[in-house]
């Protein structure tokens, strides 16, 4: 026991720890202000995706996942076994285009099926109508109340007679409104029973009926099939008949309607004397007359045009110079190759004789004699051009002169037919009118004794198969919407979950470092157990604790150490304690002091008295020698809370805290403050702002995120030196990701006492 005699006076002021600033600390990272702004870093981080994470939630609550599969699945497994089964029988139609229209020429009887996307969609609600059930009941036998509940549920027959009752019990059998809706509520308990599956990219239609009695439903898949036939039959025949005398009497009234218009255009040509060639193409007579001038003048025209152009040319030859007619000119051509022999000749002998040789002048005689016969010819030949432009001229005039003539006459016939034209255009259309109508009177005579059908039947329903339930499928879907809700569930109770789980959360959440994770008992281990097993995990983790502390300053570890949480029952009492032993066992000389004078502990886990204690010295009614107390363990001593005060705050807030920490100091290596917790009471921050590091104590699991940050919002505002968190109760399942220790050691659980209950000591289970 140390003696009192060197407890430090109250007036000597330099020998007090000092309250520390902002600005002191050897986590000043921790500051408030740097924490403000790291909390927006992890809301904004907030928003990313964490794979990992996520698979780490699923392996964590696997088993709530596994339950609710289960769950599911038992339920609809029971649900399917007591459903009661459903058959289906099938039969298959063909649906061909539809019938030529029989007001319309088509050119194409294919177009308007092609091009009607609304045709198969008429024929689908057809099949479903309320009509072709009513239809089929009444071929099957079924619309009898009786026969109608042999084959449906009773419950199902029972309820259509209840929904379409009669008001009055006495006219239950003689009422026809009240048979007509029975009738009807069992036409939609039918109709409901079926349905239709068009086969994609075909012509076919799958036509599905279910009920209970597999007979039943082959005989309605059939029977509905067959009706939808019949009805398409029935309809065309009542189409063709009424389309037949609507057109009969259409024929009668054009065909009195083409005689009135011919007799008229009869009666208009004779009073104008209108004459046709009898092409109607060709127009009136002065038209084909004039026609057939205007192409005579044209090659009139033409001829003269080239006769002038003849006798121009041979207009313009001069002398013996020929021109294009006297080369095609056999006598001309016979001429001049003469003369051109004879004057070769000539001036051959030339160089021989004088001109006035005798020879010479016979040659010299020949050669003009030839040149008079040429001479003539030409003359002849344009006399022939001369003629020939002549008439070729006289018979244009001619020409003109007549078409000029018939001009006149052809534009007063052409005033007097404008009526005469619209006479034969109505005596043409009239004509059409009829011709065409005529033709559609025949083919609807032809149509409606053929008896085709575009409705085809193609596969009967021959058998039905169970359809329901699947209980396969249905087993699959149930697997399907249990993983579902069980994932919706286990993000639900995540979402739901403000607790801080493993040091990933807490280092994100507070910006804090982890000294270390602490965890937690298994059922049957007590502290006692597991402290005296030096390789436990719960060992190594203080042990690793202790020397994350000492690393956790430049100068080691913090010499006075406060160990606060910011709620009860979070473990800090027993991290104290052991926190204590374990620097007591590598030979430090520590002081363990219970501050928590609202729900002590520390006595309660040693098994060491509580009469005196830290109470007594802050109050001045005991000396600080006779409030440490020695324990089992080497080097560790303790000073426990003493009676409880009404007024810890106060205690904990005078001078007598700072001279019992600087004697501590003075004489002891470490000092190790079991504090009370942040959350609501002044006690915590005020010995947070007097030691040297703060430890939060987090429980796995437990601690709320909110709380813990509030809690270290407060030690901050208090500036306390907060040197670290550390995870105390841990276990795999919160991270389901290893923090282990001791080489595979499995972790267990054990619970701490209530804050603010009994006071009576209580095992560490």
């Amino acid at each position: 026991m140390t003696s009192s005699s060197n407890l430090p006076d109250a007036t000597t002021s330099n020998a007090l720890p000092v309250r520390h600033d902002a600005a002191g600390g050897a986590l000043a990272a921790h500051a408030p202000g740097v924490l403000s702004t790291q909390g927006l870093d992890q809301e904004a981080d907030e928003f990313n995706i964490d794979l990992m994470g996520m698979w780490h939630i699923l392996l964590k609550r696997r088993w709530v996942i596994a339950t609710t599969v289960g769950v599911v699945f038992a339920c609809a497994l029971v649900a399917s076994l007591m459903i009661t089964p459903v058959y289906r029988a099938t039969t298959s139609v063909q649906i061909d285009r539809e019938l030529m229209n029989i007001t319309k020429n088509d050119a194409n009887p294919m177009e308007g099926f092609i091009n009607d996307p609304n045709y198969l969609n008429t024929q689908y609600q057809l099949l479903q109508s309320r009509e072709l059930a009513s239809r089929v009941l009444s071929d099957i036998g079924f619309q009898n109340q009786k026969r109608f509940e042999s084959v449906f549920q009773p419950s199902a027959a029972s309820q259509i007679s209840s929904w379409f009752a009669p008001s009055e019990p006495g006219k239950a059998k003689t009422d026809p409104a009240a048979e007509k809706r029975k009738a009807l509520g069992r036409v939609g308990v039918f109709k409901a029973g079926y349905n239709i599956e068009p086969v994609r990219n075909t012509r076919l239609v799958k036509i599905h009926y279910d009920s209970p009695d597999p007979a039943f439903a082959i005989l309605s898949a059939n029977s509905l099939a067959e009706a939808f036939q019949s009805r398409n039959l029935e309809t065309r025949f009542e189409t063709s008949s009424y389309a037949k005398n609507y057109l009969e009497d259409q024929l009668k009234q054009l065909k009195l309607k083409l005689e009135d218009s011919e007799a008229q255009l009869v009666r208009f040509a004779a009073r104008e004397q209108i004459v046709g060639s009898g092409d109607e193409n060709a127009g009136t007579l002065p038209e084909q007359n004039l026609g057939a001038l205007n192409a005579a003048l044209a090659k009139a025209k033409e001829e003269r045009i080239r006769a002038q152009s003849k006798w121009v040319q041979a207009q313009s030859s001069m002398g013996m110079v020929t021109f294009g007619e006297t080369g095609t000119n056999s006598i001309v051509r016979i001429l001049m190759e003469s003369r051109s022999e004879l004057v070769a000749e000539y001036q051959n002998k030339l160089s021989q004789f004088k001109p006035a040789y005798p020879a010479m002048l016979q040659l010299k005689a020949q050669i003009d004699e030839t040149d008079k016969q040429i001479a003539q010819e030409v003359a002849n030949i344009k006399s022939a051009i001369r003629a020939e432009y002549e008439a070729a001229q006289q018979n244009e005039t001619m020409i003109a002169a007549q078409i000029t003539s018939l001009k006149g006459e052809a534009l007063d016939l052409k005033s007097r037919s404008i009526q005469y034209n619209i006479f034969k255009r109505d005596v043409d259309t009239n004509r059409q009118l009829y011709e065409a109508t005529l033709q559609r009177y025949k083919e609807i005579g032809v149509a409606a004794g053929v008896g085709l059908n575009n409705i085809l039947i193609v596969d009967k329903a021959v058998s039905a198969k169970k359809h329901r339930p699947n209980i396969p499928l249905n087993l699959a879907v149930a697997l399907l919407l249990g993983l579902a809700l069980g994932l919706l569930l286990v993000l639900l109770l995540e979402y739901m979950d403000d607790t801080l789980k493993n040091p990933e959360e807490l280092e994100k959440r507070l910006n804090l470092p982890v000294l270390g994770v602490i965890p937690k008992l298994k059922v049957n281990e007590t502290l006692e157990s597991v402290m005296a097993d030096v390789r436990s995990a719960f060992s190594e983790a203080y042990r690793s604790v202790r020397t994350a502390l000492q690393f956790s300053t430049a100068t080691g570890a913090p010499r006075s150490l406060l160990i606060t949480s910011a709620s009860p029952s979070e473990g800090k009492s027993t991290a104290a304690l052991i926190i204590a032993r374990n620097f007591s066992q590598i030979g430090k000389r520590v002081l363990l002091i219970d501050s928590d004078m609202r729900k002590p502990s520390i006595h309660k886990k040693m098994g060491i008295d509580n009469a005196i204690g830290l109470s007594n010295y802050l109050a001045g009614l005991a000396a600080f020698s006779d409030a440490i107390q020695e324990t089992d363990y080497d080097r560790l001593h303790v000073i426990t809370t003493g009676p409880l005060p009404p007024n810890p705050a106060e205690l904990l807030h005078d001078d007598n805290m700072l001279r019992l920490l600087a004697y501590g100091l003075q004489n002891y290596d470490q000092i190790i403050i079991d504090g009370p917790p942040v959350m609501g009471l002044a006690d915590a921050p005020i010995l947070a702002s007097i030691v040297e590091g703060t430890i939060l104590i987090v429980s796995a699991g437990t601690t709320r995120k909110h709380a813990a940050a509030v809690a270290l919002k407060r030690l901050h505002a208090a500036q306390a030196r907060v040197v670290g968190a550390l995870i105390n109760k841990f276990e795999a399942k919160h991270a389901a990701y290893g923090y282990g220790y001791g080489y595979g050691y499995g972790y267990g659980g054990y619970s701490y006492y209530s804050y603010g209950g009994s006071d009576a000591p209580k095992k560490l289970t």
